[in-house]
């Protein structure tokens, strides 16, 4: 009696294994979102790196083909994190919803159901149950008491004390215990056998009930079976054909990767085969040789035309770059909204680059492929003999007086290629130093860390705090 509780307590196990298997796949599902956002957050940062780096042609595409795979790869992560949380999460809890019922004064109607199923089938039985242990008791207390009677008696007899009036008393009492003891006999065996003959019936009722209980759990069961299924597809990306495409596109990707070709493109753009501007003679003209400083040639202009400005965003790798822009590819991972699920416990928001990691970015390659190289070269070097300082006739536009105290360190804000061999030629993030104040045409001077000296506009750049 009461051993029916077990079967009972494993309908409140089954709402706590579905809160279980819900915590589970959310938990997973935020596996799945980090790992998308570290895999966009990477892809981001080694784009820039490799655009920005020494390596061209074909070979930098197949190296790009790396960020693209982790790009696709991280969409189809957070596929699956959406198939996790919209799909099998709702799904159990919408299951669990509908299968379990809460009552106002607590517990849940089905265990209260499965509680009073029991209770019910098992009443019967366990009065008559209650009426054998009631008989049972009578009986051994009448045969302890016959017992007793006995040996009084038989001491009796050896007691030359006591007169026949007490020792007839104890004979009496000898044969009232046993005549207790035949009728306690009956009436335990009698209901005993009653006991007995209802207990079929009994098992037939409990059992009755607990099937109830074990079709319950066997639709619980059932069920996360066929969650686990559906949630091992989702997990499962060797199956999706987008998956084994991303990996056949990264191969061939890599394998278009030509060493001879990148070779060819670097002799004809870089190399001897590129177009040579070899000095020819020129006649002189009174147009041509009126040099302006550059205040002059600015004065001629209202304002500054801002010339080098590229706006970042998504553009295809040329073998040949001559912009200086910086092209970034913005994947920003869009976090799966579930307001709905009682399980997110914080806000989800889409990560990107640091700033931090972004200031360390021109520190990794060895010089960019932009890099500017000065086009105009100088005799004046500390050991050459030959140095003169009238050796060309022209005034130095960079000859006015400079100090150094003056000299402040600066971010380009924007990039910008110069127009003329007296002005600088800078990407966005590029740090540069200050050597004169804005003029009043808007133009600085300063000097990159490569040692070049030349003029840039001063509403690009912005002081390092």
């Amino acid at each position: 009696v009461g051993n029916y509780k077990r079967t009972v307590k494993r309908i409140d196990d089954g709402h706590r294994l579905c809160n279980d298997l819900m915590n589970c796949i959310h938990e997973r599902a935020r596996i799945e979102k980090v790992y998308a956002q570290q895999l966009t957050e990477w892809a981001k940062r080694w784009k820039q790196l490799v655009e920005k780096g020494p390596q061209y042609g074909t070979v930098e595409r197949a190296w790009c083909a790396f960020m693209s795979e982790a790009e696709k790869v991280s969409e189809l992560h957070l596929e699956v994190k959406g198939s996790l949380m919209n799909e099998d999460f709702e799904k159990i809890k919408n299951w669990q919803k509908e299968a379990f019922h809460k009552q106002m004064m607590g517990g849940f109607k089905e265990t209260k159901e499965a509680e009073d199923g029991f209770r019910k089938a098992q009443k019967p039985w366990a009065k008559k149950l209650k009426e054998v242990e009631a008989a049972k008791k009578a009986y051994h207390a009448a045969c302890k008491e016959e017992k007793l009677a006995i040996s009084r008696e038989t001491n009796s007899k050896a007691d030359p004390a006591l007169n026949p009036e007490q020792l007839k008393k104890l004979q009496d009492k000898v044969e009232r215990s046993k005549q207790d003891v035949l009728k306690t006999k009956e009436k335990y065996e009698k209901s005993l056998k009653e006991l007995d003959n209802a207990t079929p019936q009994y098992m037939e009722n409990m059992e009755q009930v607990f099937e109830q209980c074990q079709q319950f759990e066997e639709k619980r069961l059932r069920f996360f079976r066929e969650v686990l299924l559906e949630v091992q597809k989702h997990l499962d990306l060797s199956n999706v054909a987008s998956y084994k495409n991303i990996y056949r596109e990264l191969e061939q990707n890599i394998k278009t990767a030509d060493a001879v070709e990148d070779l060819r493109w670097f002799r004809a753009n870089q190399g001897p085969g590129m177009s040579m501007n070899w000095p020819q003679f020129e006649e002189w003209s009174a147009d041509l040789n009126r040099t302006l400083s550059r205040r002059e040639k600015k004065k001629a202009s209202d304002g500054v035309t801002l010339t080098g400005i590229n706006q970042t965003g998504d553009q295809v790798s040329q073998p040949n770059k001559h912009s200086s822009s910086l092209s970034v590819q913005s994947n920003t991972v869009q976090s799966v909204q579930s307001s709905y699920n009682p399980f997110e416990d914080e806000e989800d928001t889409g990560s990107t680059v640091s700033e931090k990691e972004d200031s360390k970015i021109k520190n990794v390659s060895s010089y960019e492929k932009t890099q500017g190289y000065p086009t105009d070269w100088s005799d004046e070097e500390s050991n050459n003999p030959f140095s003169s300082t009238d050796a060309n006739g022209d005034t130095n536009p960079f000859d006015e007086d400079t100090s150094p105290a003056m000299e402040v360190r600066v971010r380009a804000l924007y990039d910008y290629e110069g127009q003329e061999q007296d002005e600088l030629s800078f990407k966005a993030g590029d740090e540069l130093t200050k050597m004169e104040n804005e003029d009043e045409q808007g133009w600085c001077k300063g000097r990159l860390d490569n040692g070049q000296v030349g003029l840039y506009p001063a509403n690009y750049v912005e002081p390092i705090q």
